[in-house]
């Protein structure tokens, strides 16, 4: 039985961060169009009354640095006190796919200016707070690779540029590694993608063998940064330290087709990807992001509970599961309410409304997990 120490509480919080340009050119702010920007130590402190005493959260990289090298903190600020008064423990985003708008993110200075405003970022966060600092350099690099350098889905808004935005990604999160851990060097890193199985609708072998590439590449950017694939953007060991699995109800599905169900036969459990990502790579992982909308909010956490349970047990190191978005959020495409959270939209007060379901399977979790470490633990002393 695997037992979990890094984080301040295995269950945790994510609050929807992103700041990309979708295709219209419009540029979102999750932080702002949610209420957390403005109510962020209320939210931190509802949230540690829920036991998520660790979130995931994020800095607006295009407010921060509006003029090249000059860097206004002042959305940021208020946050990262809040975290600090409400005692929260925070993996902080430094980059969720927004970038300031002079920056051609192509071009080698894209790299250089991400590495000096995450040396700026240590040094704030090192001379604000207390404790080990947290961060997820750059969100999502398969996935952003494929949504913005393949399918012009939203920012830089390329096809066919895929693999050449994955290479100056790795570059930009090595560069800021390297950087951070010159101002701190106790610093951890979450390397966020989402996990996925791909499976062909039929058994041709042309099918199965892309099906089966497809799957694999969501591994290239790992394999990147440690240096296994393409040595020469200078991918090491040590830039690989904690993986966050990013995985949701849709992350598998059939080449081509549509959503692999979890009744169907061709569905992978959970914890059988989780245990090849830990032979893969030998790292402790972090369910960085998981949920689900409407009413079956709490039937997906009790899937994923489950599934990461008998990983545990198994010896995979999850160190922890993080409910993401943790609040209600608009649309990225069409600004529709997706009822997803803990907490829904702040009321003029701040006050955010629970989802009542969500709440009690939350609740039921952490016994379930409490007494599952306890049951751990008297085995140990019995064996010792």
């Amino acid at each position: 039985m695997f037992r979990p120490g890094i984080f301040n509480s295995f269950f945790q919080g994510g609050f929807e961060c992103s700041t990309h340009r979708r295709s219209d050119g419009r540029r979102l702010d999750m932080l702002d169009v949610t209420g957390h920007a403005d109510w962020a130590e209320l939210d931190y402190r509802v949230l540690r009354q829920y036991g998520l005493h660790t979130v995931r959260d994020g800095l607006r990289w295009h407010l921060i640095e509006r003029t090249p090298g000059q860097y206004d903190w002042s959305s940021f600020l208020p946050m990262l006190r809040a975290a600090e008064v409400q005692g929260t423990q925070v993996i902080w985003d430094l980059c969720h796919y927004g970038w300031p708008d002079d920056i051609d993110i192509w071009r080698p200075e894209f790299v250089e200016r991400f590495a000096r405003f995450a040396g700026a970022v240590a040094q704030l966060v090192k001379d604000e707070t207390h404790g080990v600092p947290f961060y997820a350099p750059l969100n999502e690099i398969s996935f952003w690779s494929w949504a913005g350098g393949d399918e012009a889905y939203f920012n830089p808004m390329a096809r066919g540029r895929g693999f050449e935005l994955k290479h100056q990604l790795i570059r930009a999160t090595i560069a800021a590694i390297d950087a951070v851990r010159s101002v701190d060097p106790r610093a951890r890193f979450v390397q966020v993608d989402p996990a996925i199985h791909v499976r062909a609708a039929n058994d041709r072998p042309g099918p199965v063998r892309e099906a089966e590439d497809f799957r694999l590449s969501q591994f290239q950017g790992w394999d990147m940064l440690c240096g296994d694939l393409w040595p020469g953007l200078g991918g090491k060991p040590e830039y690989l330290d904690i993986i966050g699995v990013n995985y949701y109800s849709d992350n598998q599905w059939y080449l081509g087709g549509g959503v692999i169900e979890r009744d169907n036969p061709d569905y992978r459990p959970l914890k059988g990807i989780l245990s090849e990502i830990h032979h893969r790579y030998q790292r402790p992982l972090l369910i960085a992001e998981t949920g689900a909308e409407g009413d079956i909010r709490g039937d997906w956490l009790r899937y994923v509970c489950e599934q990461v349970r008998l990983a545990m047990q198994a010896g995979t190191p999850v160190e922890g599961i993080c409910l993401y978005p943790v609040v209600d959020y608009p649309g990225w495409a069409d600004e529709r309410h997706c009822p997803v959270g803990l907490l829904g939209f702040p009321d003029d007060d701040g006050h955010r409304p629970p989802h009542q379901g969500l709440a009690d399977e939350l609740k039921a979790q952490q016994e379930a997990f409490g007494q599952l470490t306890q049951n751990a633990d008297m085995q140990a002393e019995r064996t010792s």
